[in-house]
């Protein structure tokens, strides 16, 4: 399994980066709060890609491991946050435009 990882070495770091410049051009040209939740999962996911290659390549997997399950969890935790934000906001102005949020209070 370990030479997977150093055979297809380049295919790796390019399909990292292509998941992280979609998820960052998620976050930033949309307004939509759905597709920056979208945004913020691919970013994540170009992430955890890359510390398993990290981990494949430096023999040190079971690092590798540790911090992936420490990543997954937090994403977790930040996901279900946004999410609770986007159904608030949803139930407050009945979109889930981050436009209709400039007028409200509190």
């Amino acid at each position: 399994m370990n030479n997977f990882w150093i055979e297809n070495f380049r295919l790796v770091i390019i399909t990292a980066a292509l998941l992280f410049t979609v998820g960052l051009y998620c976050i930033l040209v949309t307004r939509n709060m759905i597709r920056v939740l979208i945004g913020m999962e691919l970013l994540t996911k170009a992430v955890t890609l890359l510390l398993v290659l990290a981990g494949a390549v430096t023999g040190r997997m079971a690092m590798a491991q540790a911090l992936i399950i420490t990543l997954i969890v937090m994403e977790v935790v930040a996901i279900t946050v946004a999410a609770g934000v986007v159904v608030g906001a949803f139930r407050h102005t009945g979109n889930v435009s981050t436009e209709s949020l400039d007028e409200a209070k509190g």
